[in-house]
């Protein structure tokens, strides 16, 4: 079965570009790169990853080009432009001559603005993104997810795809609202969503698989098996789990369904989203 990790990054580490990562993350204050990755994903029977980035600045999108013209396993790279920007639309072809460059993405979840995705100038650059047949990831807190709603319905041309479930409040079991707009959102076709991230949302140190399962049903009845994608959040999840903890967390739950639709879950779908 063919399987992809759909949401992992590389970073060499910096105290002042990597700020986010606080005291009690010490785990991931160190260099992750292909190096480290690749004998993970052999390890799980993994045969590609898409490689997101995490620094919003275009020196990372070469670095993360880099890593992917130097390895074969990294199947597509997700990065950054400044949509806000004149020239966006020159930024976005300029990237056409990378073949790994699949999509973009913005940190919407660290602007103080929450409806920031709504600004007429930002939604005039992520018009641009289809003509080049580019997808975009929607990076989110849940308090955001209304204002995401409005944004993807804006623009149904253009393939979204939803990460971590939109970061719901898994420690506390925050379940009705979420899941209300989780499902509102998933009425637009054009809207996927990554199973990734879950485990840095639950209690780090006490979380246990069943934790999760109200969250997976929700995002498997919302956006149907065609919708749904893997991603490891790799090595973010090291902060509450190891890549086979994190892992084991979706594959206990879709074990449950057909062949065809694990086939889909696993990679089928991330390959059609991001044309791996």
């Amino acid at each position: 079965m063919l399987k992809i990790d759909s949401h992992q990054h590389f970073w060499n580490y910096d105290p002042a570009k990597h700020g986010w990562i606080t005291d009690d993350m010490d785990i991931i204050r160190q260099d992750f790169l292909p190096e480290d990755l690749e004998p993970i994903l052999n390890e799980y029977g993994f045969s590609g990853c898409v490689s997101v980035q995490t620094d919003q600045t275009e020196t990372e999108n070469h670095l993360l080009i880099e890593h992917a013209m130097r390895n074969s396993f990294i199947k597509g790279v997700v990065g950054w432009v400044d949509f806000k920007a004149a020239n966006v639309e020159d930024r976005l072809a300029y990237y056409k001559q990378f073949d790994k460059v699949k999509g973009f993405r913005h940190i919407l979840q660290g602007e103080a603005d929450r409806a920031y995705m709504l600004n007429a100038d930002f939604k005039r650059g992520i018009s641009k993104l289809k003509g080049f047949g580019y997808t975009y990831d929607i990076l989110i807190y849940t308090d955001q997810m209304q204002f995401a709603n409005e944004f993807a319905a804006a623009f149904p041309e253009q393939p979204f795809v939803i990460d971590h479930l939109a970061k719901p409040n898994i420690k506390d079991g925050d379940l009705d609202q979420w899941a209300r707009d989780m499902q509102a959102i998933a009425q637009n076709e054009n809207v996927s969503c990554k199973i990734s991230g879950m485990v840095t949302e639950a209690d780090w140190r006490a979380w246990k698989p069943a934790h999760f399962t109200p969250y997976l049903e929700v995002v498997f009845e919302a956006f149907g098996t065609d919708r749904v994608m893997f991603g490891s959040d790799w090595p973010v999840c090291r902060v509450a789990a190891t890549y086979g903890e994190a892992l084991s967390i979706p594959e206990a739950y879709i074990a449950k369904l057909s062949e065809t639709e694990q086939q889909k879950a696993w990679g089928g779908n991330a390959v059609k989203f991001y044309g791996l």
